[in-house]
């Protein structure tokens, strides 16, 4: 089940017709499937999800072309390094998905074609299952908290027994002037005690602050969470 459907010898591997059209519908399939599960409680865009899906079938090829020739192979590489410098950093979840179709992908241009159904079938079980539990789950949520205040208000320390009492961390990360000098925001990244005082928390803040804009949201400066 899981040895090669082609034909290996010592240094090359012999592709027929009818092995590379059965290499090639299966790459089709599974990466339709990886794709699929790429997209389980995702967000995502249709041009990714469709490059997902056709990676495993480009990959296989490129390995068939190969097939033990050296200097292909250098070729090969070069020509995948210059399509890594034109793209662009993706999020944790969509490099993982890249490796998993780029894995079926080797697997079927060898012609292991049990493997790489064994491969999607465990992966794909191990995301959905991991997806679904509160494995590396944060249980408290950093967020980015903007204050405005007048200029004649001096900000050190002013909101400080309030992110006592309300906050388990909190730094001062920002200070700017903004309205032509005439105001300062405060930019502090903080770890709320209990989501549920959050309103409570951002009405005292109101207070100190004499009713002034506040913002307070997911910190902007982390990476887009693998779920």
């Amino acid at each position: 089940m899981l040895s090669s459907i082609l034909e290996v010898t010592s240094t090359t591997t012999s592709v027929t017709m009818q092995g590379f059209l059965i290499c090639s519908i299966a790459s089709l399939i599974m990466g339709v499937l990886a794709s699929m599960i790429y997209m389980y409680r995702n967000s995502y865009n249709k041009s990714f999800v469709i490059t997902l899906a056709l990676m495993p079938a480009m990959i296989q090829i490129v390995i068939m072309l190969v097939n033990g020739n050296l200097g292909t192979g250098v070729a090969v590489m070069g020509a995948f390094s210059l399509v890594r410098f034109r793209s662009v950093p993706g999020t944790a979840r969509e490099i993982s998905s890249i490796f998993f179709a780029m894995g079926i992908g080797l697997a079927t241009g060898m012609g292991y074609i049990g493997f790489a159904a064994a491969f999607l079938l465990l992966i794909g079980i191990a995301t959905v299952l991991l997806i679904n539990s509160g494995f590396g789950k944060n249980k408290m949520i950093e967020k980015e908290l903007k204050i405005t205040i007048p200029e004649n208000i001096d900000y050190n320390g002013i909101f400080d027994d309030l992110f006592d009492q309300y906050t388990l961390e909190n730094s001062l990360e920002q200070v700017r002037t903004t309205n032509m000098g005439s105001l300062f925001e405060l930019r502090y990244r903080i770890e709320l005690k209990h989501e549920e005082q959050e309103k409570e928390f951002l009405d005292a803040l109101r207070c100190r602050n004499g009713n002034l804009p506040i913002i307070c949201g997911r910190n902007s400066g982390k990476g887009q969470e693998f779920l």
